[in-house]
């Protein structure tokens, strides 16, 4: 029920979130829902920014005063993307990783930037430690770190860290 429900939000939700690349850590939605993990909060913050951005344009005045946790010289991050991927593709790009390819583990690679010169070692880095990544009862965002810190621990995919 859940993965229909984020399906839904992404699909119908979509131009507010087009607004929200930053989640956690700018706008009215990153300070209602600070210190919340998971998909659920992001979502809802994504909307809510969306909603306010589209309705009254309170990002740009946040950006140009530097309140609600806005900069103009920050660095856009956003690991939505990925956590929603992840979550959406456990059961897949959990096989994929234990063979070291498949479709799931490739647009990983595609989502998060892994040239494709490194895909080979993306691949076998993830076989190695697919339970370290989903291990037994871990949340997504138990994957998602543990993925971080897999690719932190490799010297050549270290690199794409920054891209989740």
């Amino acid at each position: 029920m859940s993965k229909k429900l984020a399906i839904a939000a992404l699909i119908f939700l979509a131009p507010a979130t087009s607004f929200a690349d930053n989640v956690g850590g700018c706008g009215v939605g990153a300070k209602l829902f600070a210190g919340q993990s998971g998909l659920a909060p992001n979502v809802m913050a994504v909307i809510s920014d969306g909603f306010l951005d589209m309705s009254i344009s309170l990002r740009p005045f946040a950006i140009s005063t530097g309140t609600l946790g806005c900069s103009a010289d920050g660095a856009i991050k956003s690991n939505w993307k990925t956590a929603m991927f992840i979550d959406l593709n456990k059961d897949r790009l959990a096989r994929d990783m234990s063979i070291g390819s498949g479709e799931a583990l490739d647009s990983l690679a595609h989502l998060i930037g892994v040239r494709e010169s490194d895909r080979a070692t993306f691949g076998r880095v993830l076989q190695a430690n697919v339970f370290v990544i989903f291990s037994s009862g871990s949340s997504t965002d138990d994957n998602l770190a543990a993925l971080k810190q897999v690719l932190r621990s490799d010297r050549e995919l270290a690199q794409y860290v920054a891209s989740i």
